[in-house]
């Protein structure tokens, strides 16, 4: 019996360690990671309760961000073009929170244990990150647009105009209201 619990377990981690196959599709990605110790919609669902932040918001900032990949980083620079080099960013894990941004979720939440590898945890960060969005700079929790300027620049470099002169920015948020209204219109016809 031991045995088999220990393979489902490693079974498990596996499965959690690779992306799902259909990131486009918001069915599929709950469908591959329903199981029972790793249950992404459940995950999302309580989030969006929690927070108010609707779930194809959310699974939209961890597709536009780290493509479901669990231990996604930014590219290593190169020193004189081909020696590796810092990071451009302390930016980890499904949120690609940074350093300095998770260290103050926890401060404020009380979740010191939460890990920005762990799915459920990303998910909790992503929706308090949007609600202080909301809260400190009146952006509505259904506006995708803005949501992710806001996720990209920060709430200061939101609230300065940051991103104006930043066509990564715009297209990016541009990218994130059309993924958001692709989920949104999947999630409407998942299964349950």
């Amino acid at each position: 019996m031991r045995i088999l619990l220990a393979i489902a377990l490693m079974l498990t981690v596996a499965s959690c360690a690779t992306p799902p196959s259909q990131t486009r599709n918001a069915c599929a990605i709950f469908e591959q990671r329903d199981g029972l110790f790793n249950n992404w919609r459940r995950a999302a669902e309580k989030t969006s309760r929690e927070y108010g932040i609707p779930v194809p918001i959310l699974m939209a900032t961890i597709y536009t961000e780290s493509s479901f990949r669990h231990d996604a980083r930014p590219p290593r620079g190169k020193l004189l073009g081909f020696i590796p080099w810092k990071r451009a960013s302390t930016a980890y894990g499904y949120s690609q929170a940074l350093d300095g941004t998770w260290g103050s979720y926890q401060r404020q939440t009380g979740r010191y244990g939460a890990r920005r590898t762990n799915f459920a945890d990303a998910i909790q960060f992503i929706g308090w990150y949007h609600q202080q969005s909301h809260i400190k700079n009146n952006i509505d929790y259904n506006d995708p647009y803005n949501l992710y300027l806001a996720y990209h620049s920060g709430q200061i470099g939101y609230a300065r105009g940051a991103y104006r002169n930043r066509p990564e920015a715009l297209q990016g948020a541009k990218r994130f209201t059309e993924i958001t209204y692709t989920y949104a219109r999947q999630l409407q016809n998942c299964p349950n």
